[in-house]
């Protein structure tokens, strides 16, 4: 079993999947000449999620799975059973890079679920939230990236949900973490965070409600079979943080998905297409009138202006009957 985080919630796959959960978690990280590899997905026009089955063989599950997240959460999605046991000792400062699709910081800590210890090995961010709770949305999500410590290879992620604040109160992490965000506004660079205190953090993911579901990577390749530790309830975040970010990652939230277990929304999508397609061709293109009668074009040719009186209307192949219609004609 492979563990997997994204959308504030915690993910479980099948260890097959290994191979491009590493690649797309940046577990293994990529670093030439003081910079990382960008990642080569995203989220605006044909590098997004709309193309991402189209950007590589491997990412078919995007365009064809029924699992797939992030999904909304709502009364039909169980609260988990346990939570999980985080340990994440203070920094005076971490690596912090932009990797394209989201900003990370480079960290070391353990967590334990289901009886298994996991190493942490960087969180990062989604703006908006990719995860909604009864159908609202947040404005930041963080994801915790974890590979199990027996060797196995199997990775879990730990996701928190963050809302903007009306006193102007902040999660003083968030602050720390961006402290330098300046610095890697370009995709690829690197910098330092400030100094790092998990205390909060740690107290609010073991303490609050999380509804489990099991569902899909939400990047490429939308790999199936992961379980979601959704945090139900957000931490503070205040403006100014939350603009510095969004200045910097953008956008980088995938859709909400279909119900688990319906046809894929590309495949409805794709399979729409094609009804419009064969509806017009059927019914010989665009909506159109029908002949006019004689009386018709003989008033439509006289002078001065003049009533006609349309009686139907054809679309496509059904011929759909109006209300009289007073139209002025001019000459």
């Amino acid at each position: 079993m492979l563990y997997y985080k994204f959308g504030g919630a915690l993910f479980f796959v099948a260890s097959a999947y290994g191979s491009c959960l590493h690649a797309t978690s940046h577990l293994h990280r990529r670093v030439e000449d003081g910079k990382v590899k960008v990642s080569t997905f995203g989220y605006t026009d044909m590098q997004g999620p709309l193309n991402w089955a189209g950007l590589a063989e491997e990412n078919e599950a995007c365009a064809t799975s029924k699992i797939q997240s992030p999904i909304n959460i709502d009364d039909t999605i169980d609260v988990a059973a346990e939570a999980p046991k985080i340990t994440i000792a203070h920094v005076e400062s971490a690596e912090f890079e932009n990797l394209g699709t989201t900003i990370e910081t480079i960290v070391n800590g353990t967590t334990t679920f289901n009886g298994t210890d996991f190493s942490l090995k960087q969180f990062h961010f989604h703006t908006p939230s990719e995860h909604r709770i009864n159908e609202e949305y947040f404005p930041l999500e963080m994801h915790m990236v974890h590979e199990a410590a027996d060797g196995s290879g199997n990775i879990a992620v730990l996701a928190v949900l963050f809302q903007l604040s009306a006193d102007g109160s902040t999660t003083d992490l968030l602050t720390s973490v961006t402290e330098n965000l300046k610095e890697i506004k370009t995709p690829g660079t690197i910098t330092e965070t400030g100094p790092l205190d998990f205390t909060a953090l740690i107290e609010h993911i073991e303490t609050t409600p999380l509804r489990q579901y099991t569902g899909s990577l939400t990047t490429p390749p939308c790999a199936e079979g992961l379980t979601f530790l959704v945090t139900q309830e957000p931490l503070a975040l205040d403006v100014a943080t939350f603009n510095a970010v969004k200045s910097v990652v953008k956008f980088n939230s995938r859709f909400s998905q279909g119900a688990l277990g319906t046809e894929n929304l590309l495949v409805v999508a794709s399979a729409n297409e094609k009804s419009i397609a064969a509806r017009k061709q059927a019914g010989g293109g665009e909506e159109k009138a029908t002949e006019p009668t004689p009386t018709e074009e003989a008033a439509a040719t006289a002078t001065g202006p003049t009533t006609i009186l349309v009686t139907e209307v054809a679309i496509g192949m059904l011929t759909v009957p109006t209300s009289v219609l007073a139209v002025a004609v001019n000459a």
